[in-house]
């Protein structure tokens, strides 16, 4: 039997004990499978579906159904003001992390040099040093990432957005790289403690745990990055920490053991500490 585009965005109905934006997600869903946007599927309700796309569909709902973030199906999730691809090898770039941008980019807007630096560390899809690249094509980006599979992803998406100030390097954190050369690092590391219950619940089921989680209560990489960054920025130079909401004391007395200074942390807009800037002294 024939099934509209009205009814198959009826069958959203499914995922409603599994996402609280079920009906957004089904109208994703469904707009991807017929290659054309959410606003035709209402103007042209009573079109048929054929057949591959009634079962392609479904294949998605299932998926969805089963816990699957909607970012991994679709294959692509917004950040900042552009676009990335995403998939399993990455983490799905959140928009707690564009803290984490605004405040680099504040930083960085007060130097008086214009051929900036900036080293990413754990770069995955690239998010963060595409958005700082793209805000100012003088600056040099070095990106890196353990992964192979997430260093793939994130040159693809460089090259979907015809970025080209960006350098990708394979390397675990600054291991290998130009002692005293980076004029800020920023980074988005491991910071969940192995065994948090969060990690059995929603999306992050489904996300690499090599970029969640972090040994000694999520601390191990954070403390790791801390001691190494000193030896690579210039003088007065910035490092820039994303962490869990709970990690704010043990972040600046890693960071202060380091030798930082003008160390201080900002909340997300959910009020949450999520952000730690130090100064190389």
């Amino acid at each position: 039997m024939p099934v509209t585009i009205k009814q198959a965005l009826a069958q959203a109905d499914q995922l409603r004990s599994v996402s609280d934006s079920w009906r957004l997600d089904a109208e994703l869903l469904l707009a991807q499978v017929l290659c054309t946007s959410r606003e035709y599927l209402y103007t042209w309700p009573t079109r048929e579906l054929a057949a591959d796309q009634l079962a392609a569909y479904g294949d998605c709902l299932h998926r969805r159904q089963s816990g699957e973030p909607i970012a991994y199906i679709l294959g692509k999730q917004a950040f900042w003001d552009f676009e990335l691809k995403v998939n399993p090898s990455v983490l799905i770039p959140r928009p707690e992390t564009e803290l984490l941008l605004e405040t680099a980019l504040e930083i960085l807007g007060r130097q008086s040099e214009t051929s900036l630096h900036i080293l990413d560390l754990g770069t995955g899809s690239g998010a963060i040093a595409l958005a700082l690249a793209r805000s100012n094509r003088d600056w040099r980006l070095t990106a890196v990432d353990v992964s192979d599979d997430a260093l793939a992803l994130a040159k693809e998406n460089a090259q979907a957005l015809a970025v080209t100030n960006i350098e990708f390097r394979q390397s675990s954190w600054c291991e290998g790289l130009e002692p005293f050369g980076y004029d800020m690092i920023v980074s988005n590391p491991p910071y969940v403690a192995e065994g948090d219950r969060h990690l059995q619940e929603g999306d992050l089921r489904f996300e690499p745990s090599l970029a969640l989680v972090s040994s000694e209560q999520g601390l191990s990489d954070i403390r790791q990055i801390a001691n190494q960054s000193s030896s690579f920025l210039k003088k007065d130079a910035w490092l820039l920490l994303e962490h869990g909401y709970e990690q704010k004391q043990d972040v600046a007395r890693l960071l202060k053991d380091a030798g930082f200074s003008n160390i201080a942390c900002s909340q997300d807009l959910a009020g949450m500490d999520r952000l730690t800037r130090a100064q190389r002294a």
